[in-house]
């Protein structure tokens, strides 16, 4: 059978920058699925396709046997003979598909093969193009809910905002403008489109904010040492400077706290402190605690890495925190754990 299929397997090439050898795999694959339907008692099926030359065939092989016992794989010699002449025992005879049939297989496996392969390559063009851009801000149109996750629109692709990366108690009004970290690319699988994964509450999305908001932070003046958060509640930044003339709380606050509270109101309101990394235990876990002021660090135990800080009574419920926010994040910033203990 002849068919024109062979510039547009080209075309997809050129257009998706896919290789034809992998389109008429695809097609031939296709083909011997959609055979399978046909020649249905385990027939010996072939298929020799050349689309270069427009050639498609489908068929079966029969062995022609003096008394058939296998009538998918066997013929009888008069069987045969009505298909070629002059068979005879031991040959084995070609029996082709027929042209409408073959035609109609033919056109709906291409039609399949071209539709998935266009997908294909361009879930994989997608995966491409954000597969490096993992940690950047981005900004996207909320669309709708799928299980339980926002799908945003973000130069009309589909991005995933899990519900686990949702900044606790936030709420967003469709077609509302949100903005998140790329975290995570994932390569689509056979079939599957790639899923791009964004997140507003993981440490990330704070550091990024941080670098795009403070000029000292994103020309590298300032290091982020570490970070820690509850999201929608608190975080805790440690950072250092390079540059002795640089105050890094100072600059990473701005003038009357401008810098910090822009970052704080795209968090929905979360607390940040900003402290002073140290490379002292006691210093950088007395740092840790603020906004409490605290009056000494005492180490309890080096080996297992706990202290005790003293307060005086009316920093207690500061230092502890709401929920015991403020010491768990102090403790998980600085590696030690701490204990809090009132002045006597």
């Amino acid at each position: 059978m002849k068919i024109n299929v062979w510039n547009t397997i080209l075309q997809l090439s050129k257009e998706r920058g896919v290789e034809p050898k992998a389109i008429v795999a695809a097609i031939e694959e296709s083909l011997r699925v959609a055979a399978v339907r046909i020649y249905t008692k385990n027939e010996d099926v072939h298929i020799s396709f050349k689309p270069e030359k427009g050639d498609l065939r489908v068929y079966c092989l029969k062995s022609v046997v003096e008394t058939p016992s296998d009538a998918s794989r066997e013929l009888s010699p008069a069987e045969a003979q009505r298909l070629k002449t002059d068979a005879a025992v031991g040959d084995v005879i070609e029996i082709d598909l027929p042209s409408d049939t073959l035609g109609r297989i033919a056109a709906q496996a291409a039609k399949q093969v071209l539709v998935q392969k266009v997908r294909d390559a361009e879930s994989e063009k997608i995966y491409d193009a954000f597969a490096a851009r993992v940690g950047e801000i981005v900004t996207g149109t909320y669309r709708r809910v799928e299980n339980g996750a926002l799908v945003l629109d973000v130069n009309n692709l589909d991005v995933i905002l899990p519900p686990w990366e949702i900044i606790p108690g936030e709420t967003y009004d469709r077609g509302s403008q949100i903005r998140a970290v790329i975290i995570q690319v994932r390569r689509g699988q056979k079939g599957q489109e790639t899923q791009i994964l964004v997140s507003r509450a993981s440490n990330e999305f704070l550091r990024r904010l941080l670098q795009t908001e403070i000029p000292e932070i994103g020309s590298g003046i300032i290091e982020i040492k570490d970070i820690v958060r509850q999201p929608g509640e608190r975080a805790k930044v440690a950072v250092s400077s390079r540059e002795r003339d640089v105050d890094p709380i100072g600059a990473c606050i701005g003038p009357k706290g401008s810098r910090i509270l822009a970052i704080s109101k795209e968090l929905g309101g979360e607390k940040i402190d900003v402290i002073l990394w140290s490379p002292n235990p006691g210093v950088y876990a007395k740092a840790a605690l603020s906004p409490a002021r605290v009056e000494h660090v005492i180490p309890v135990n080096t080996a297992d890495k706990s202290l005790e800080a003293v307060v005086a009574k009316d920093q207690l419920s500061l230092a502890i925190g709401k929920k015991g926010i403020n010491v768990k994040l102090a403790s998980k910033l600085t590696g030690w754990r701490i204990a809090i203990k009132e002045t006597g």
